[in-house]
């Protein structure tokens, strides 16, 4: 049986604008950086967001951008400040889904790389809660 997430990597072209990314908008905090050694496909560096293990690898960047994303969670109140942050950084802003009352608020944004990244103020609990309850 699985015993949860272990960590999430991305690919990048730059680490370094990525790493800005990260420590500028999710709050990371990075605790390795490979250098010019290669212990894995490329170089490589560690964060720690809110408990979670990202990792981002030197690569080749996805070919194109879906809705497949990673979703990061943000308090109510901190809405205007994320999005803000997201705007200095030049990235692109995606319009989020319609959403239902009562099931969070999200902002979601693009990387350089075509991930797709979302803040989201809700909970599973939230969500499946306010579904029950219908249109």
């Amino acid at each position: 049986m699985s015993q949860g997430l272990s960590h999430i990597t991305f690919i990048v072209r730059d680490l370094d604008r990525m790493e800005e990314i990260l420590t500028t908008v999710l709050d990371a905090r990075k605790i390795y950086d490979s250098g010019e050694n290669t212990f894995s496909l490329s170089l490589e560096r560690f964060f720690d967001i809110g408990g979670v293990w990202v990792a981002t690898m030197e690569g080749d960047p996805l070919p194109m951008r879906s809705y497949n994303h990673v979703a990061f969670r943000m308090a109510p109140d901190e809405y205007d400040d994320r999005l803000a942050r997201i705007r200095a950084l030049g990235l692109d802003v995606r319009e989020g889904r319609s959403r239902v009352a009562g099931e969070g608020h999200s902002i979601y944004f693009h990387d350089h790389d075509n991930h797709l990244f979302e803040l989201h103020s809700g909970t599973l609990e939230d969500r499946l809660r306010r579904y029950a309850q219908g249109r």
